[in-house]
């Protein structure tokens, strides 16, 4: 036994020796960037916990809504008045608030409109007739008293000074605002107006001022909106109505509450209809769009109702012109849920968006039941101009798409319910973490859909695809996922979407293993719902819950622009006798470290597979490990299945070609 532990340590040592001593072959690699305590997520406190949860002290502010708007037609514009409730939960007292007045993007003087490319206006920031809201006035009520007050705009922010200070620890004040703007025709692909042969679909969001986040991390969060980088929003209660006339149907974030009044009995029967239906159930017939029967009344105008609790924000559309279906969602709890479509009757057709409400309800289905249980009630996708924008029950998307794209289009911008309409990130900073997760689970879709229709669709991993799982276009980017939003290579802002995706792929399938790196992703949206996580938060939680110290992995994959690169240096047998075994040398020849996959086959037909871990790396960048081979080797391949984001394939494979 003693002698077997002597030649053991003996055969340690000496291939030990070889990988310290061995050339790392021109690497750039250096160990020194993962294995020194320099690079470490922040510290937990009473707030945020080192465990990746809300620390026991974890507060966010919270903002409802009162909000009348009405639709002109006659000049394009919305008209309305909101009334905001605002709770100060933080232990700071606050003598002055900020809102977000996200329109004034539109205002010929807005930074964004300084900062859009001379290339082209690829979102449609400029041109906006008298873009930006008019605020009429504003009134502030605290105390029981109520009084006006002179905001004071700048750009896409408002500030409103208190007379008193807003308390700590659950002091409320109400601010009142009366303002106009017009509709863009193409708000920066999230909101606008498109002209079908049955009538003008408009979509609308971002139309009502909305209060600036007040959080731990930064205090008030009033990076200014430009258009690339989203939203960050407090959570709350909505209620609101929408005037529009009255052969318009108004499509609204959350439930509606008088039906009676602006639906038909046959259209309300329909709806209960599809409540029990796992088929589609047409609502509005292709047609039935735009009869006078389909309308309780065809003159003046129509007051819609919504509601919607706990939520960050609300949208809503209005037509004549559209088909509607809907269908029930079954979600784990078995609470009613519904989805919905609308769409031009230009859009009708098997391979288009005839089934655009089976995608949406099954996409539904899916995220419930893998991350978390969708929280509303309904969930409407609208066929308009719009390439793909999301809120929270309602989402805009491409009339025109078809096929594998459409499908992954509405998976994607209804996976976005979860990330950041359910996990309530800041967009504007952090774009990864919401487009590229939602990315990641829209893939996941895609592999379960309708046992894979679309799973290996070629329309989905070509260059020309938003969120394109391409691992060959890591070397070509120029910024760190962990730039600002409005900051990245605009030509390169799809690397939130894809290298994020690849990234918790390799994690789930390479690096941790699909059980473990479940739970813990599904442990920190459940953990992180309805609240503000930040990315250090993030990854504080898959740390915890996946027991696994991935900061290495956080580090390169985030905050660095390195590539990966591993090779096979050199394969020799034991005292050059195969059945004693062979040593095979390994280089990290690349900045960025992954475990090493090795398959081995051998001449007498056997073929293995070895993973080594990133500790292999700890070292140095050139590693020798013994494979206890019975015949001589014919072939060493690295990552066979070509599941790394390895940039140079030549130098993966040892022996016969």
């Amino acid at each position: 036994m003693r002698k077997l532990f002597i030649a053991a340590g003996l055969l340690c040592s000496s291939v030990f020796a070889m990988a310290q001593s061995a050339t790392d072959n021109g690497s750039a690699y250096n160990p020194h960037d993962f294995f020194l305590q320099g690079f470490n997520p922040p510290a937990g406190n009473a707030y945020r916990s080192a465990n990746g949860s809300p620390g026991p002290q974890y507060w966010q502010n919270s903002a409802s809504y009162t909000i009348h708007a009405t639709l002109s037609e006659k000049d394009t514009s919305v008209t309305g008045d909101v009334l905001i409730q605002y709770t100060n939960n933080s232990p700071d007292k606050l003598d002055y608030v900020w809102l977000q007045l996200d329109q004034n993007l539109f205002n010929a003087a807005s930074r964004g409109t300084a900062a859009t490319p001379t290339s082209g206006d690829v979102v449609g920031i400029l041109g906006v007739d008298k873009g930006g809201y008019n605020i009429a006035d504003v009134s502030v009520t605290y105390g029981g008293k109520t009084y006006k007050v002179q905001p004071v705009i700048s750009d896409t922010r408002m500030q409103v000074r208190l007379n008193s200070s807003l308390l700590p620890k659950g002091d409320k004040v109400s601010i009142k605002i009366n303002y106009r703007f017009n509709i863009p025709a193409y708000g920066a692909d999230r909101m606008g107006r498109v002209y079908t042969k049955n009538g003008i679909v408009y979509t609308i969001a971002q139309w009502y001022p909305r209060m600036c986040v007040y959080d731990d991390v930064e205090g008030w969060n009033t990076l200014p909106y430009m258009g690339l980088g989203e939203f960050y929003c407090e959570y709350g209660n909505f209620d609101y109505y929408i005037t529009a006339p009255a052969g318009m149907i108004v499509y609204g974030s959350g439930d509606l509450q008088n039906a009676a009044q602006v639906l038909t009995p046959t259209e309300i029967q329909r709806l209960a209809k599809a409540a029990t239906s796992d088929k589609t159930v047409a609502i509005i017939e292709p047609g039935e769009v735009g009869k006078p029967n389909m309308r309780p009344t065809n003159s003046g105008n129509l007051t819609w109702h919504f509601t919607m609790k706990n939520t960050r924000d609300v949208a809503w559309a209005a037509s004549t012109a559209l088909v509607w279906d809907a269908a029930r969602v079954n979600v784990p709890s078995g609470r009613k849920v519904m989805a919905m479509s609308a769409y031009p009757v230009e859009s009708i057709g098997d391979t288009a968006w005839s089934r655009a409400t089976e995608y949406l309800k099954y996409s539904m289905e899916i995220y419930s039941k893998n991350f978390f249980e969708y929280p509303w009630n309904v969930a409407v996708d609208m066929g308009c101009n719009i390439t793909g924008m999301e809120y929270p029950g309602m989402i805009f998307n491409d009339y025109l798409e078809k096929k594998a794209a459409l499908w992954f289009v509405i998976a994607h911008e209804i996976g976005h319910n979860w990330y950041p309409m359910v996990v309530g990130n800041n967009e504007r900073k952090y774009m990864w973490q919401d487009e590229g997760f939602n990315s990641y689970i829209n893939y996941y879709a895609n592999d379960i859909f309708n046992n894979g229709e679309y799973a290996h669709d070629p329309a989905l991993f070509s260059k020309r695809h938003f969120a394109w799982l391409d691992q060959t276009e890591l070397p070509k980017l120029k910024d760190p996922m962990m730039t600002v939003s409005e900051a990245m290579d605009y030509g390169q802002h799809y690397q939130y979407y894809s290298k994020t995706a690849v990234g918790l792929k390799l994690l789930r399938d390479v690096v941790i293993g699909k059980e473990r790196f479940d739970y813990a992703f599904r442990k920190y949206t459940e953990t992180w719902a309805y609240k503000h996580p930040t990315p250090y938060d993030f990854f504080h939680a898959i740390n915890s819950a996946a027991g696994e110290d991935l900061n290495w992995f956080w580090k390169e994959w985030f905050f660095t622009t390195w590539t990966f690169d591993q090779a096979i240096a050199d394969v020799q047998y034991v005292d050059n006798d195969a059945s004693k075994g062979a040593l095979i040398t390994i280089v990290n020849k690349g900045r960025m470290i992954l475990p090493a996959i090795v398959q081995v086959t051998e001449s007498n037909g056997k073929t293995s597979t070895i993973t080594l871990p990133v500790e292999v790396w700890q070292r140095g960048g050139t590693w020798t490990f013994k494979y206890a081979s019975a015949s001589k080797i014919d072939k060493v391949v690295l990552d066979p299945e070509h599941v790394l984001p390895d940039v140079e394939r030549g130098n993966d494979v040892w022996g016969k070609k």
